[in-house]
């Protein structure tokens, strides 16, 4: 663990908005003790962008500095539903559903997350053997007024839109992970920064220490405007192939540069200040810059050197407009098929380049769909199965997809 205090509050508070609060914080890092850092994920989908890794590359700092950071995967809240900055619920999940996308986290989070130094937790542990009772004295603890003073819960309220009594619950759920793992830190996205509190609330009650809350900025998606979002189409998830992370990233607006460099490349504070200098100083080029953080960011997921393969791969498909050396593959579903003819638009929704029958029409309509290297815009062109095997079918200039039989 570093020794200096100062040293390790400006490591650990680098890139945070709120920091709740900072003399706490200095007060637990003098004792000079290993920290517990809790960070709660609830598996509501199955993958990792790398909007969610910036807190992850947060707590892999307090790692680093020899702290041990306590990975709550939110197995039971995932089936409760949450609607953090949403004007609508979190659908709720499934137990089996909970189950499935928790196991694909474990492996994403390594990929971030050192070995060592790591508790992973679920909170079914606790919260799945509650009982009625339990809840009621759980729900006492708090006010409605206090609920209602969460922003979107608020916004929701005076929009006339429904707030289940079971929503109300969820803040105190989360709290109450903080009290059982006896969390001295809790990180979160900004969105998660009334939860959060209500952890140190709980504590208290429970004669515990408040736990510090530090949240994370949330990062914009490759639209430059909206967070990223797997829903809004405006994601890099870390396990994609890295060209076409690469690719994705190189096509974030310019001003985007330097904030995707410091939040999601793994960069040090000090890094991430000199990269900005540079930038700001046109030492480096827009071009230049985005290249340079589009591979750093490659590298942090898929290891050193893969950003420069991706980037070499980049050059060969968008400047010499050829087919990637590797394709993910779709096997059709010839049953699809109506009278032996199946819709273009149909294999595009197979295939996950669109996300319904009307969007690929408008995609074939707008001109971005190739076959082969053939643009196609008849939106109710068909083919019969056979002539699509080993077709290779491009949507825009970063998705593609070779179909089998």
């Amino acid at each position: 663990m570093a020794t200096g205090v100062d040293e390790q509050l400006a490591i650990l508070t680098a890139g945070a908005v709120d920091v709740v609060s900072e003399g706490e914080l200095r007060k637990k890092l003098e004792r000079g003790q290993p920290l517990r850092a809790k960070l709660g994920l609830d598996p509501s989908r199955p993958d990792i962008h790398i909007g969610h890794a910036v807190v992850l590359q947060m707590l892999r700092r307090f790692q680093e500095l020899g702290h041990t950071a306590v990975l709550i995967v939110g197995d039971f809240t995932a089936q409760v539903g949450d609607p953090s900055d949403r004007s609508s619920t979190r659908p709720a999940l499934s137990k089996e559903e909970a189950d499935a996308n928790a196991a694909t986290y474990f492996e994403q989070a390594g990929r971030i997350l050192l070995p060592e130094n790591l508790e992973i937790r679920h909170n079914s542990e606790w919260l799945g053997t509650m009982g009625i009772a339990d809840v009621l004295r759980l729900a006492a603890r708090a006010t409605v007024a206090q609920m209602l003073a969460r922003d979107d819960f608020e916004r929701r309220y005076k929009a006339g839109k429904p707030i289940s009594v079971m929503e109300f619950l969820y803040p105190l759920l989360q709290g109450w992970d903080s009290v059982m793992v006896r969390a001295d830190v809790e990180l979160g996205g900004t969105d998660q920064l009334f939860n959060n509190l209500m952890g140190r609330t709980l504590q208290e009650q429970e004669g515990q220490e408040a736990q510090v809350v530090l949240t994370a900025p949330l990062l914009e998606g490759l639209d430059g405007v909206q967070k990223m979002s797997k829903s809004l189409d405006n994601y890099v998830a870390i396990t994609e192939p890295p060209a076409t992370q690469f690719g994705k990233l190189m096509s974030i607006p310019d001003t985007l540069t330097t904030r995707y460099f410091s939040l999601a490349s793994g960069a040090s504070p000090a890094e991430a200040q000199d990269f900005a200098a540079q930038v700001s100083a046109c030492t480096l080029s827009p071009v230049e810059a985005k290249r340079f953080m589009a591979r750093r960011i490659v590298d942090a997921y898929q290891g050193e050197g893969a950003g420069e393969a991706a980037e070499a791969e980049f050059n060969r498909v968008f400047k010499s407009h050829d087919v990637p050396t590797a394709l993910p593959e779709h096997t059709l579903d010839a049953a699809a098929a109506v009278d032996g003819q199946i819709r273009l638009a149909n294999v595009l929704q197979q295939a996950g380049l669109a996300k319904s029958n009307a969007e690929g029409r408008r995609l074939i309509t707008q001109g971005g769909v190739r076959i082969d290297g053939e643009a196609i815009t008849d939106p109710d062109v068909v083919f019969a199965p056979d002539d699509l095997d080993q077709a290779v079918i491009q949507v825009g200039r970063r998705r593609w997809v070779r179909i089998r039989i």
